[in-house]
């Protein structure tokens, strides 16, 4: 049936989503059903073409709909094999990514690979894993090289600030805000701010200055730190 294949190519994206961690390996490319949807929506297409040659130019919809039926169905059918080879392959970048935010390169995904099989109860390569194949297409090696060297240009602009830390606020009552390079005075619609690494206190002060203004109770304050 027309959206079998799809459907097991998205719920095999699923589970890889939910068993994947933040530098884990992604799991082995569907190779031979990314291949089998492609054949099918190469299949609709030819028949959709061969549907078009017999109604001929001067069809309409309202004439014949036995024949625009077919047309939509086949044409609904390759949307959505199109739709989730697209959803597939959008998950498995984020994996790649993750996974090159994590500090990690091809070189690390065998090794990875090996730590999954070794959890799994499996034997390792003699290698160590980075011999073994990996679990990715050529053109998804190629893009985590591409994206590690976009992503190792980009941090080398800040070399002082690790930007592979985490971008969960913090939920602690009392912070610290350490300014690392002077921004001079900043105007907001609250009023200025000078911002100097050594004003990391004067920042703070001027955030409950802020709070003071939105928030009368200090139980209201209290609950807007337990937030951040």
């Amino acid at each position: 049936m027309h959206g079998d294949l799809g459907n097991k190519l998205v719920l095999n994206a699923k589970r890889s989503q939910s068993a994947s961690g933040t530098s884990s390996a992604p799991p082995p490319h569907a190779t031979d059903l990314v291949r089998s949807i492609l054949l099918e929506t190469r299949s609709l297409d030819a028949t959709v073409q061969a549907i078009l040659s017999r109604a001929g130019t001067s069809f309409t919809p309202a004439s014949d709909p036995a024949t625009a039926c077919a047309l939509l169905v086949n044409h609904l059918a390759m949307r959505r094999n199109k739709r989730c080879l697209l959803a597939y392959h959008r998950a498995r970048a984020d994996m790649l990514e993750r996974f090159a935010w994590a500090g990690r390169d091809v070189g690390d995904l065998g090794n990875a690979q090996a730590e999954m099989r070794v959890d799994e109860g499996d034997e390792a390569p003699a290698s160590g894993g980075a011999g073994g194949q990996l679990n990715l297409s050529p053109e998804e090696i190629e893009y985590l090289r591409a994206y590690g060297d976009l992503l190792a240009s980009y941090k080398g602009q800040w070399t002082d600030v690790d930007l592979t830390g985490s971008t969960e606020p913090p939920r602690d009552l009392f912070i610290d805000v350490r300014v690392l390079k002077d921004a001079g005075e900043i105007q907001t619609e609250y009023g200025y701010v000078t911002l100097k690494n050594i004003h990391g206190e004067q920042l703070i002060n001027f955030l409950l200055k802020i709070c003071n203004r939105t928030w009368n109770s200090d139980a209201d304050m209290t609950y807007f730190f337990s937030l951040c």
